[in-house]
């Protein structure tokens, strides 16, 4: 698999993302906090990452939602998958929501979202007056049934 080198700028005393795995496609993203942040029920916050990356052209970082986090706690990255683009050089911050029915607590240092690293394809358009027919068509939202 080709690696693709990201500059980066760590002002947390947090340990750089991380592949846990081998076979991992998302690094762990922590908190830079000074002291613990809770959210209530429903209640969303920005979260500092004090990481600042400059990506190479025709990549993006992908930020989403940890799943232990999910399932453990309620909490939830807002604007999934965010996308940080090539050409943005602030801070990494991360949107949380607590979805649960309770206060959750992030503490300094916690893993809070994951980031995947995308190639990014550009497009162009052409303009036309018909599209291909397929089978499905203008089926969406549900359309082939429960299986």
């Amino acid at each position: 698999m080709p690696v693709v080198e990201v500059k980066i700028i760590n002002q947390s005393p947090n340990p750089l993302p991380a592949y846990a795995t081998a076979g991992s496609s998302g690094m762990d993203v922590r908190a830079h906090l000074d002291v613990p942040v809770v959210l209530k029920p429903f209640e969303r916050s920005l979260l500092p990452t004090g990481m600042f990356i400059e990506l190479p052209e025709n990549y993006e970082v992908q930020i989403r939602p940890r799943s232990g986090l999910a399932i453990k706690q309620g909490i939830t990255c807002l604007n999934s998958p965010g996308t940080i683009d090539a050409d943005y050089r602030g801070e990494i911050m991360i949107i949380l929501i607590n979805l649960s029915g309770e206060d959750q607590v992030i503490h300094p240092g916690d893993r809070i979202a994951q980031m995947v690293i995308q190639k990014v394809e550009k497009c162009t358009w052409r303009r036309v007056e018909i599209l291909e027919v397929t089978e499905r068509n203008k089926g969406g939202f549900g359309h082939t049934g429960k299986q």
